[in-house]
């Protein structure tokens, strides 16, 4: 096959009421892409669901993870197959817009820079906790102070850049940490980060949101680990 301008890595975990949603909306963008949907170990139907969508479209790939790794594991397992000239990473769920593709790898097709951050907090938004939102600005805040750069959402989910880089980061984080070492990684090589605004319609911890309040002291334990260990 040839290689395709975007790979989409798409972490899933328990996602079967959303993930056929998000699959039409990634499959809808016009542009030339592949899909490498890692299931973690779920235990409802998202496996079955991601089995039947890859066997009627040759675009996607199925990973089953035979133990939940977490978030980061998965990435990682996506990583290890793409294929495209540019990576973005997806949410199974349905709080980020795959519309927004378009704009996010122009930056990088044109050549103006090689990593590209959707922010939620410069474009629409609905749904956000309020202290969900203190914690990401608080976070983003400790990641401007140690890395000496401005940008508004650390924790996006929407990080872009050209494969070899993400590939070249050498993750190694197995759950949410992955956000903050991305972000490090990539600023500590010299990567600029340029900011496109995005549509973020966030759901509701009954609607399946997995983000813990501890989960942001991890994440800061991580901006100084990756601060500090060359």
């Amino acid at each position: 096959m040839e290689q395709p301008l975007l790979s989409i890595v798409m972490p899933c975990y328990n996602e079967a009421a959303t993930l056929p949603h998000i699959l039409e909306k990634v499959l809808a963008v016009e542009i030339d892409k592949e899909i490498i949907a890692v299931d973690d170990h779920s235990s409802d139907d998202t496996l079955a669901i991601l089995r039947a969508a890859a066997a009627a479209d040759p675009r996607i790939t199925v990973i089953s993870h035979p133990r939940n790794g977490g978030k980061g594991a998965a990435v990682r397992s996506g990583l290890a197959h793409a294929r495209g000239a540019i990576t973005i990473i997806q949410d199974a769920d349905l709080e980020y817009d795959p519309n927004d593709y378009h704009a996010l790898i122009k930056p990088i097709v044109d050549g103006r820079v090689d990593v590209v951050f959707g922010s939620r907090f410069l474009g629409s938004h609905t749904g956000m906790y309020f202290w969900n939102a203190v914690g990401n600005k608080g976070l983003t805040f400790i990641t401007n102070f140690l890395f000496n750069c401005w940008i508004s959402d650390m924790e996006t989910c929407y990080k872009v850049m050209r494969t070899e880089i993400i590939r070249g980061l050498n993750l190694e984080s197995r759950d949410f940490r992955l956000e903050p070492e991305i972000t490090a990684k990539v600023l500590r090589r010299g990567h600029r980060i340029l900011e496109v605004p995005i549509t973020y319609i966030g759901r509701t911890y009954e609607e399946g949101k997995k983000m813990k309040a501890s989960q942001g002291f991890y994440a800061i334990l991580a901006l100084i680990k990756y601060r500090i260990v060359p």
